[in-house]
């Protein structure tokens, strides 16, 4: 089976002392992080720096120590299954606003780690902001 790479970040800011995450809502509805494909001679940091810039405008500073990762098989009708893999690492802005990429994201919202968990629907997508939090939480 081929394997689709990608690579994003949990995105995040700090506000009044809070941490606020990035959250994108795709244009077909799903809420996650950005990300996006690995183009030809790029590295995973660079990938998920370029992809954050494209899908929200950001530029931001990865942090170090926190990378993880998510696959599953991704199969559309008439075409070949494959299995995507994404790799996302934790990345930090300050004082800017985002922008959402029209084309791919509908809007991005900033927030808490509680209400960011309500709101998504996979369970791949709590695990990896509950990675990221935690590692915030004990690298303060």
């Amino acid at each position: 089976m081929e394997i689709k790479r990608s690579c994003g970040a949990v995105v995040f800011t700090r506000e009044d002392g809070a941490i606020k995450y990035a959250i994108i809502r795709s244009v077909e509805g799903f809420c996650g992080f950005p990300k996006g494909h690995v183009e030809s001679g790029e590295s995973d940091d660079q990938t998920a720096l370029r992809e954050i810039k494209e899908e929200t405008g950001l530029d931001v500073t990865l942090v170090p120590g926190f990378v993880t990762t998510d696959e599953h098989p991704h199969i559309r009708e008439g075409r070949p299954p494959v299995m995507k893999q994404m790799i996302y690492f934790l990345a930090e802005f300050h004082d800017q606003i985002p922008r959402a990429q029209l084309s791919e994201v509908s809007e991005i919202l900033l927030l808490t780690y509680e209400d960011a968990m309500a709101i998504f629907e996979y369970e791949s997508t709590k695990r990896i902001l509950t990675e990221a939090h935690e590692f915030l939480m004990q690298n303060r």
